[in-house]
């Protein structure tokens, strides 16, 4: 009998399905989902509504060290979230666990048996017209579109270095933008877990 699953990882960029991959995959293995956008603050996107803060980071800072300023905050927030992982597995509680912060460079080295570590990734063009859609780009001024360009900017950069970490790190890619792909990975994952379940209770029975 193989590890029990313990923790599924779910990695990418801003807009590209990890909560709802997350939530969907909690809920066919019965377990926590934990998000890690709610676990350290950090300038969010400039929509629906601007607060000043926002506004002034995107307006103020050049497209680099927009994306240094993110790529600092997820290695801010690593020793905690690896912390987090290690006594999730130790306690043998079961959980989801997805967001920006969970890099692949990092992730990759917790990958075994127990853990599984997924990296979700789109095209270009798919994310741009997901975040556009959702900030009512076409809707918005001038002053509004730049703020919202600039986070689009940032984001996409995030998907291209996270896809090219995933591949440089072995980690599984999953394509965001097939339906089928996504739930695939939810069947093949439910499937394993109700395996080893059924395995470890049989072996208990004997």
């Amino acid at each position: 009998m193989g590890e029990i699953l313990s923790g599924v990882l779910i990695a990418g960029s801003s807009h590209v399905g990890k909560t709802t991959l997350a939530k969907r995959l909690s809920e066919a293995l019965g377990c926590t989902m934990i998000s890690t956008d709610g676990l350290a603050r950090h300038p969010g996107r400039p929509w629906p509504e601007v607060r000043l803060p926002v506004a002034e980071y995107y307006e103020c800072l050049s497209p680099e060290t927009i994306y240094w300023f993110l790529r600092v905050h997820h290695e801010n927030m690593w020793p905690g979230l690896k912390r987090a992982i290690e006594d999730g597995i130790a306690a043998g509680r079961r959980f989801v666990l997805e967001g920006s912060a969970l890099r692949p460079e990092f992730v990759a080295p917790l990958i075994s048996g127990r853990v599984v570590g997924l990296c979700l990734h789109a095209d270009s063009d798919v994310l741009r017209e997901r975040m556009r859609a959702e900030a009512g780009y076409q809707e918005a001024g001038e002053a509004g579109r730049s703020l919202i360009d600039k986070f689009i900017e940032r984001s996409l950069r995030d998907n291209s270095e996270m896809y090219k970490a995933a591949q440089e790190n072995g980690m599984r890619i999953i394509d965001a933008a097939e339906p089928r792909a996504l739930a695939d990975i939810v069947d093949e994952l439910v499937r394993r877990a109700s395996s080893q379940t059924s395995a470890k209770s049989g072996a208990e029975d004997r």
